[in-house]
């Protein structure tokens, strides 16, 4: 089997053990069971146990001698904890992305769009999906693959899906608060890195 299969097959377990954990199939504290999830798949044990590698350094789950694997009891401050750190980064994006997104901001706008129908059925998981998206948009277009890959190592769609879904945070129109960033960028807004800041952080939850 070669690297991008194997690649492919561990980011589909991860998927498949976070939407278990966001959708509520294991609770809080309870054992996820490494063989189980194998069985379940029909995969090896292998990449299951490479897959909860990763969302253990997202500290969605712990582990520990004798006890095994088991998800996390999160609070509404673990939730919170992440914002400040992603809202750093996605400033320092938007103001070395600035001149690029003034000039062409077409990456952005399918994104607002979605996200206005999303608002309109209300669809949460869609919301969360266009959401990242834009940011994601966002950072690439800073220029500089060493902030992308660690925003991208943050985990920010799990962590955005769980603050939503868990704690029913949400903005008050995700569509209207990413179409002010969009104008922003548009009009080079001497303020935008401070901006986005803000916009990140006050989607946080509050403990």
């Amino acid at each position: 089997m070669n690297p991008p299969v194997i690649h492919s097959l561990r980011q589909q377990i991860r998927e498949h053990i976070v939407e278990g954990i966001v959708s509520g199939r294991w609770q809080p504290g309870e054992r996820i069971v490494e063989r189980r999830i194998a069985a379940e798949l029909d995969v090896s044990q292998t990449p299951v146990r490479e897959a909860l590698r990763e969302l253990e350094t997202l500290r969605l789950i712990e582990s520990a001698p004798n006890k095994g694997v088991r998800v996390r009891a999160l609070t509404a401050a673990d939730l919170e904890e992440i914002y400040p750190v992603r809202a750093g980064l996605e400033q320092i994006a938007a103001e070395l992305a600035v001149e690029r997104l003034a000039d062409d901001v077409s990456a952005l706008a399918p994104e607002v769009a979605a996200l206005r129908e999303a608002d309109r059925l209300a669809d949460a998981e869609a919301q969360v999906g266009h959401t990242v998206a834009f940011h994601h948009e966002l950072v690439k277009a800073s220029g500089n693959s060493v902030l992308l890959h660690t925003w991208e190592s943050l985990g920010i769609e799990i962590w955005t899906a769980l603050s939503i879904r868990w704690l029913g945070t949400r903005q008050r129109s995700y569509a209207e608060e990413h179409q002010e960033l969009v104008d922003a960028f548009l009009r080079r807004d001497p303020r935008i890195g401070e901006l986005v800041k803000e916009h990140v952080l006050n989607c946080a939850p509050r403990a």
